[in-house]
């Protein structure tokens, strides 16, 4: 998705091959994410958010500014209605162009709104639960931390940054269907290919449509700069993330004592995979879910997200899950999920003109409301079979669940015995080429891999006792601790605030 929506903006900026474009900005992301690992993913997604959000403010003025201001807005955005509603000599039913009523509200319609309400706040919430809490990209920064403070302040300061897209992304996005509305809201199959190679719709080219024709030319090339940065922000952020769980849970299933060396080459090889795959998937996600990308990133999270965020919000309130009730509840979520998806792209979720047959059961549910329902269904499979299972003894949970959170005793790791089964193997070719130095195409490639890090001094046994607590230690100094505490209730507030301003 996130490849398609950056190669949208290369096509339309520059003419490119939509293919060719795709390719492109993969290079380039891939390149500095294979070379660089982690820390290059962090500093650059660091930079590229202050560009982001300054290049966003700036366009957003040039945007209200050419419309003329909120209220005109708020007016010309329910009067625009492309000129061409006909299609083979049939009007086009007006629902499929029309602006919605409740267009200016958050809280819609729990039947025929395209966003429910019911589904928007216990639905979004399971999403949410899903990904800020358990989404390797974010626990993977997370984990970075150096400390408990610098942690929370990175979370509360992602929380302020979420509050902007809708005034710096969303309205903008509206603006432009006042300002290209025969482009951007096209419902004509002919126009719409035409205007942006999707048959089913246009809604997609909004924004990086007014980027090209209203910006000028120097803050169009910031512009530009802003899009890719965002996107290969989040690009970046999935393949390192995606190769770190590849590596560490699967590929050592398979290898029980690879070398580090070994690690990392199985990493870059499988992002490679990846990148083919994405690659693959662009065709489905140019049809699904009538050409709108984000119904399109909501519906796709909403069939593969609730089991894990079940079993996340069950493993910490409730000490009783355990390894069997996880495991089946996530195999039976994820096949519920698959198959509601799998039906989904293979009926179509069609469009105004070729409207799907899908059946109701399918596809008449809103991705939402299957949301809340694939949760409870999780839920109840991993409850049923932890408690129709041994438990697991509390030894292995201190600090792990809620009621044994405050624990001092020494927690014992479920798979310390394995552990201790596995010698220290260290890597037989750099201990062969010690001392050795390595020519010019030997350093490279390395570099290219990652594994010309230099090796830290061995630490004795106390030494590596105190860097372990220092590790695990969570306290906080008590001054910053209430600045974040006190931000966390701040921002809690200006989140409500926003909801019901827009409810």
């Amino acid at each position: 998705m996130y490849i398609f929506s950056g190669a949208i903006f290369i096509q339309l900026a520059i003419g490119l091959n939509l293919y060719v474009a795709i390719i492109i900005l993969l290079a380039i992301t891939a390149l500095y994410t294979i070379t660089g690992g982690l820390a290059a993913v962090i500093y650059t997604d660091t930079l590229q958010t202050f560009i982001m959000v300054v290049g966003s403010f700036i366009l957003m003025g040039f945007a209200f500014k050419e419309v003329g201001g909120y209220d005109a807005f708020m007016k010309k955005y329910m009067e625009a209605i492309p000129s061409n509603v006909s299609y083979g000599g049939i009007t086009i039913d007006e629902n499929c162009y029309k602006p919605r009523a409740d267009a200016f509200h958050i809280f819609r319609d729990p039947v025929s709104g395209d966003l429910p309400w019911p589904g928007l706040i216990f639905g979004l919430s399971i999403l949410a639960l899903w990904y800020w809490c358990t989404d390797q990209v974010i626990v993977q920064r997370c984990l970075s931390g150096k400390n408990m403070s610098h942690v929370k302040a990175g979370c509360i300061m992602c929380g302020y940054l979420k509050l902007l897209p809708m005034f710096i992304i969303v309205m903008p996005g509206m603006i432009s269907r006042i300002l290209y509305t025969d482009v951007v809201a096209c419902v004509v199959p002919e126009i719409c290919e035409e205007a942006c190679g999707t048959a089913v719709g246009c809604t997609n080219i909004a924004y990086p449509k007014m980027v090209v024709e209203l910006m000028p030319n120097g803050l169009r090339g910031l512009m530009l700069s802003v899009m890719l940065a965002s996107l290969m922000s989040s690009l970046t952020s999935i393949f390192n993330s995606a190769s770190t769980l590849f590596t560490m849970d699967i590929y050592t299933k398979i290898r029980k004592r690879p070398s580090e060396k070994e690690l990392m080459l199985a990493g870059r090889a499988f992002m490679l995979l990846l990148i083919g795959v994405s690659i693959a998937w662009v065709p489905v996600v140019q049809s699904a879910q009538s050409g709108q990308l984000f119904d399109y990133i909501q519906s796709i999270t909403s069939y593969l997200g609730p089991p894990i965020a079940a079993v996340f919000l069950l493993g910490i309130f409730c000490k009783r899950v355990n390894e069997q009730g996880a495991f089946w509840g996530l195999m039976l979520g994820l096949l519920v999920g698959l198959s509601r998806m799998i039906a989904e792209f293979a009926y179509g979720t069609g469009s105004c003109v070729a409207p799907s047959n899908c059946p109701f059961i399918i596809c008449g549910i809103h991705y939402l409301y299957f949301a809340i329902i694939l949760f409870g269904v999780s839920a109840i499979v991993i409850l049923a079979v932890s408690f129709m299972t041994k438990p697991i003894p509390d030894v292995h949970l201190y600090r792990l669940c809620w009621s044994l959170r405050n624990s001092k005793e020494e927690r014992i790791d479920l798979d310390a015995d394995d552990k201790e089964d596995i010698p220290d193997e260290k890597d037989d070719e750099s201990v062969s080429e010690a001392g050795e130095e390595p020519g010019c195409l030997k350093k490279a490639y390395n570099w290219f891999c990652g594994l010309d890090q230099q090796k830290g001094p061995k630490l004795s046994k106390e030494e590596e006792e105190a860097l372990k607590e220092k590790l695990t230690d969570t306290t906080e100094v008590p001054l910053w601790r209430n600045v974040v505490n006190i931000n966390g209730i701040i921002l809690l507030t200006v989140a409500v605030f926003c909801h019901a301003f827009f409810a």
